[in-house]
Order: structure tokens, then sequence, then C-alpha cells
């Protein structure tokens, strides 16, 4: 090998280019294994016998390491008797070259604990994260397992599959209910219905709820498995949550009109603004109009929301009535209706306007949701059905923490609310 590795250096050398030791090595081993028909690739090829020399190589090296001493050159004066104690057969799955059979080397004490592979790993490189990455974008058990076997040539049964995102459910649990800030400046809450088979297939709405900080920084506060339809009565039992995690104020809460939420609300935190989504309300508008009045309908909609004060935003809202109550009654009884919970937002500044008059926080998180859940089509379980869930919040954060990067969009939000809010502020801290 050492004269293939000269031959291959000179004959590269001869070309005009210099390859590095290394280089030299992997030139002459691929030669090699040409001249004697080894294909480089595939079950039984080059790259599957140099992973599995490599491994064992390293494996032995940190069994050397361990014991203190080489193979078979233990010192006669050593203080432990502790030898090699031969080896056993394991394999392992990589993600490069499929299934790979190696010799993990024992000691006679059992204390060996390898790194490079580890005790029970069956796994190498990243195989784990593309599970689950595959599995956060709504592909089942099975079509993962297909995917590998096509694309890596690896083995990877549904059960294996099921194994890996199985072990996320403690860090699920430990993610759904860590401690919490104590002061949120605003809340954006809304669900979405997700299709499970409990002996018969059923709309399930599951309620997500992203909080903002003090510091700026949003975060996925956690993920609920209701029943029936979207309900005021389970957001009480959501809210009651986040409060015995530690919020203790919050200075907004937005969300898309649910009937009876601001209530509960007032029940759990009696200082928080309830603000109806506005673009919620525009398109429940649109909804109820002739689509060759949306034009016209969009310049006489603008200066409600656009009002400098609710008392501006009234009188908009009048004229808006007075030019198209009649034909469109049911959009004006709309606005009329929702007005005590539309108007919070007009009494502060404009930058705070421009981040809470509507759930887009919220909705970007949603369509990532809806995106796996439609690739899906339905759950076998509820816990499938969170699980898919959670790992797509995860993979917006490696962390696990579900909290989104600090963005420059809130920093003038947050200076104004400090000042706005100064007598609720956390006196603590700095901002």
């Amino acid at each position: 090998m050492d004269s293939d590795a000269v031959n291959a250096s000179k004959r590269v050398k001869n070309q005009g280019r210099r390859l590095s030791p290394e280089q030299a090595a992997a030139a002459a081993m691929v030669a090699q294994a040409r001249e004697q028909g080894l294909e480089l690739i595939g079950p039984d090829g080059l790259l599957k016998l140099f992973t599995k020399n490599v491994l064992e190589t390293a494996l032995n090296e940190e069994m050397s390491e361990h014991l203190g001493h080489e193979k078979n050159r233990a010192d006669a004066d050593r203080d432990t008797s502790n030898v090699r104690n031969g080896s056993r057969s394991k394999t392992v799955v990589s993600d490069a070259v499929g299934e790979v059979e190696i010799e993990v080397p024992r000691d006679r004490e059992s204390t060996f604990d390898p790194q490079i592979v580890k005790k029970r790993q069956r796994r190498l490189g990243e195989v784990d994260e593309i599970v689950l990455s595959l599995y956060a974008k709504g592909m089942t058990t099975g079509e993962i397992s297909a995917h590998f076997a096509e694309i890596y040539g690896a083995s990877v049964s549904k059960e294996t599959v099921s194994r890996i995102t199985d072990a996320v459910l403690a860090e699920m649990h430990e993610w759904s209910s860590r401690p919490l800030d104590s002061t949120y400046v605003a809340l954006f809450v809304d669900a979405i219905v997700v299709k499970v088979r409990d002996g018969q297939v059923a709309n399930r709405p599951v309620y997500a709820v992203i909080g903002v900080t003090v510091d700026g920084c949003k975060d996925v506060l956690g993920l609920w498995m209701g029943t029936g339809g979207e309900g005021a009565k389970f957001w009480m039992s959501v809210l009651v949550d986040l409060k015995n995690r530690g919020i203790r104020d919050v200075f907004f809460l937005v969300c898309d009109g649910l009937k009876g939420l601001p209530d509960v609300v007032e029940n759990v935190w009696p200082l928080t603004l309830v603000q109806t989504c506005l673009i919620h309300l525009l398109r429940n508008s649109f909804r109820l109009v002739s689509k060759k009045h949306w034009d016209a309908l969009k310049r006489d909609l603008k200066p409600i929301y656009t009002a400098p004060n609710a008392d501006a935003a009234l009188t908009a809202l009048d004229d808006l009535d007075e030019k198209w109550g009649k034909q469109y009654g049911a959009m004006i009884k709309l606005w009329r209706n929702a007005w005590e919970k539309f108007t919070p937002f007009l009494a502060y500044d404009v930058e705070i306007r421009k981040v809470l008059c509507s759930t887009n926080a919220i909705e970007s998180l949603n369509a990532r949701y809806r995106r796996a859940v439609r690739a899906r089509g339905h759950f076998p379980t509820e816990q499938a059905a969170m699980k898919c869930l959670y790992l797509v919040t995860r993979s917006l954060d490696p962390s696990g923490a579900g909290r989104a990067r600090w963005t420059m969009r809130w920093k003038p939000v947050i200076n104004a609310m400090a000042i706005t809010f100064s007598d609720r502020w956390p006196a603590a801290e700095t901002y």
C-alpha cells in the first residue's frame, strides 16, 4: 500500500499537481480498489470498508487510552488487572454507506465506554436528525423508511423510525411544562385543526400560543390538543396553564375574534388588553360583499383602522355605514360587534399598532403546521399529531426551546411599550 501511495503521488505530480499524503493515500486506495474490481460505493464498496476500518481503529485507540497500554503490551507491575477481552460484533447505520458491521473491543471489567460509537448507539452521523426532520414535514414512518432505502441504500425499519421519533416525547413533555417569563408584552393565540383517527377520523383543534418577551424574543409557549371545535372554555385551561408556569402579566393578547375569549382573558389576567385581529376583520368583511365592490371598499375601510384615535375611527365607521349600510348591513354589523375589541390598539403609538393589529406573528407558524398536516392527511393518534407539530416547532429552534431569534422589527415596539407600561415593566431588568 505504501508503494502504491508513492506511485499515485508520482503520477499526479507528473501531471503538474501535488497531493497531500492523505490525498495520495486515498488515490492509491481508489486505484487498488479498481484493480481488484471493488466498487467505490454500494453494499460491499470501498467507502463502506473504509468506514468500518476507521471506526474499528478509533475504537481500538479508545480502548488503549482507557487501559493505558497498547494491545499485548501491558506492564507486569500495573495497578489493575483489566485487559482486553476480545470483541463483539455490532451493526450500525451510516447515512452515507448504509449498514456497517464492526467489531467493538471489550475489556474484562466491562468499564470501557466508547465515544466514537457509544453503547446502544445504532446510528451514525445525522440519521436521527434526518428522520425527525422528515417526520416534521409530514412523512409517515413507512415513507421515511422507503426514503432511506432509496436515497442512502440503508435499511431503516418503520419500527426504528418510530423509536427515533418517540425519543422526543420526553423532550416534548419537558418543553411543554418549562417555566416561563413573568411578563410578556404580547401573546398571539390561534388554533388549527388536525384529523385524528380514533375509531373514526375526526377533527381535533390544536391550540398554539406565541409570546413576545420584554427583550423582543418570540417564543412558542406551548401546544395543546383540544376536543371538538375551538372554544373559549378550552382557552381558559390553556391560559391557566400558562399562568401556572409563571406568567403574571401580559400587556396585549391578540386573537381572531373568538366569542367569549375576552372574558376568559380577564379572569386570568385582569389588566390584559384583548385585541381582535384586523386582518381577520377585513377578510370577513370582503366575504360579505360583492367582488365588484372590493376596490371601493378597501378605500372606505382604510380610514377606520388608520384613524388617529378611537373617536375618529368611529366617525369613519359611521361614514361607511351611511355609504354601504343599506346594501351590506351584515358587514357594518360585523364591525360594530367587534368594535370594543378592535379599537384598543388605536390608543397607542404607531410602532405598537403595526405589530398588534393582526395575528400575523402566529399565522406564519400555523402555515408550517398546516403544511405538515396536509402531507399526512390524518394521524393515527393524538400523540402522533402532537409529536409532528412539536417537531415542526423544534425545527425553528434546534435547541428545543421553540424560541425565535430576536428581530429588529420589535426594537421600536419594545422601546415604546417600556415607556407606555413603565409602571408594569419588570423593574429587575434593564433593556
